[in-house]
């Protein structure tokens, strides 16, 4: 569906968003094309109300919106760009970027990363750069981290791990009570994805990490072999729900809800299903993975959308201001909103709603993630490489004897891909 903004945005109910911060070029004209995933209706929402709004700021530029089915527009985003390319396009941040980079289609946008505003925004600089240029914004992103039994926790005497060996102490605790360390469903292969990225970067950091994920490195390499070997520990004493490989990660939510198992690593989006299974916020708390290798900073997973200029647009003007609009801390704090996508903003300097763990969450990226920002296992390999590579972590944690055979498949699998 096509929207042409200047018939209809007085019918639409936009929000003030006053200050400087949102003080555009008012001498943008001619159109604004958008192309925008944003099709699930609270996204849909936020789009239309950020065309509407930037449309009202600038009185001599339309915006021409169009929204596309968020499943189809991944294999529709490469025609639409070489073909009429728009000005501006949704899309997602770090190596998913990558083929769109390398086919010149995305537009080199450092000079917008300069300025110093942007500083607010430093904890995804990283995500958004390859070759030392950046090539979009990010408007949206979540954390991950350990979710865990507060109770459980108070009853057992134990406090919130900051280092590998307390990780492990409390979980020896943990299971000589009867209970399992984390709950975890590998049905689907992404949840043992989150493992390895934790335990890798927090291994060799953020950097090695996504060299990996670029195929720069060998899967045999001894650094790896490291990695495993620290998730090892975890499986040799039993940390895991047992069959974890026959459940998906909702199917596995009722052992920590029970009190079978007390922590679970994963994606804030977890929070409202526990507490529709009946855990309160007394019940339950959060923490960021704990330190493994004292040397390298704090990476996070927190998979982020983004908006992109295309290398072809036609009003490269209006589409570094929208890009600018976008990252304000302004727009970042209703777009986030619990009655907008109910995530994080990315801009430190934006505000988060009344909610404990986005607020822990806000805090722990904004301010404790100086590793990077990772987009996670499947978005941050190529397609191929994540959904072998997850084979293998999964086979991992249900057989760790195997580790060999499944380095040298994944190996095998790295030289074929990346050639």
């Amino acid at each position: 569906m096509r929207n042409f903004y200047k018939a209809s945005v007085a019918a639409l109910a936009i929000s003030a968003v006053a200050g400087p911060a949102l003080a555009q070029d008012s001498n943008l004209s001619g159109t604004l094309r958008i192309i925008s995933d944003m099709s699930n209706p609270a996204p849909r929402a936020v789009m239309e109300k950020l065309a509407a709004e930037f449309d009202e700021m600038h009185p001599d530029l339309t915006v021409e919106l169009d929204i596309v089915d968020r499943e189809a527009w991944k294999t529709q985003i490469r025609n639409a760009l070489s073909a009429n390319p728009p000005d501006v396009v949704n899309w997602y941040a770090a190596n998913r970027m990558l083929p769109y980079v390398n086919a010149g289609l995305f537009a080199d946008v450092s000079e917008l990363w300069a300025e110093p505003q942007m500083e607010a925004l430093a904890s995804t600089r990283g995500a958004m750069t390859i070759d030392d240029k950046q090539w979009g914004v990010p408007y949206t992103y979540y954390q991950w981290g350990v979710y865990y039994r507060a109770d459980i926790y108070e009853e057992l005497g134990l406090e919130e791990p900051t280092t590998w060996e307390e990780e492990l102490a409390n979980c020896q605790a943990i299971i000589d009570s009867g209970r399992a360390c984390y709950a975890i469903g590998t049905k689907f292969l992404w949840t043992a994805g989150g493992w390895f990225d934790y335990i890798n970067a927090r291994t060799n950091g953020y950097d090695f990490h996504m060299a990996l994920a670029r195929g720069e490195i060998p899967w045999t390499d001894e650094r790896v072999r490291q990695t495993f070997a620290n998730w090892r520990e975890l499986i040799d004493m039993g940390a895991f729900i047992e069959d974890h490989q026959t459940y998906s990660w909702q199917e596995a939510l009722p052992f920590m809800v029970d009190g079978e198992a007390a922590a679970y690593l994963m994606g804030n989006f977890a929070v409202a299903a526990l507490r529709d299974a009946g855990l309160t916020n007394d019940q339950l708390d959060f923490y960021q993975f704990v330190q493994i290798n004292p040397d390298v900073d704090y990476a996070e997973d927190a998979p982020t959308d983004t908006f992109h200029m295309a290398s072809g647009a036609q009003n490269p003007e209006a589409a570094m201001e929208f890009l600018r609009y976008v990252t304000s801390p302004e727009v970042q704090t209703w777009v986030n909103a619990s009655d907008g996508l109910g995530q994080l903003p990315v801009n430190a300097e934006a505000s988060i709603g009344d909610d404990k763990f986005l607020e822990q969450g806000f805090e722990m990226l904004s301010n404790n993630a100086g590793g990077g920002v990772m987009q996670f296992f499947d978005r941050d390999f190529p397609a191929e490489m994540a959904a072998i590579g997850m084979e293998g972590l999964q086979e991992f944690m249900v057989f760790p004897d195997n580790l060999d055979d499944i380095l040298n498949r994944l190996e095998d699998a790295r030289q074929r891909i990346y050639e």
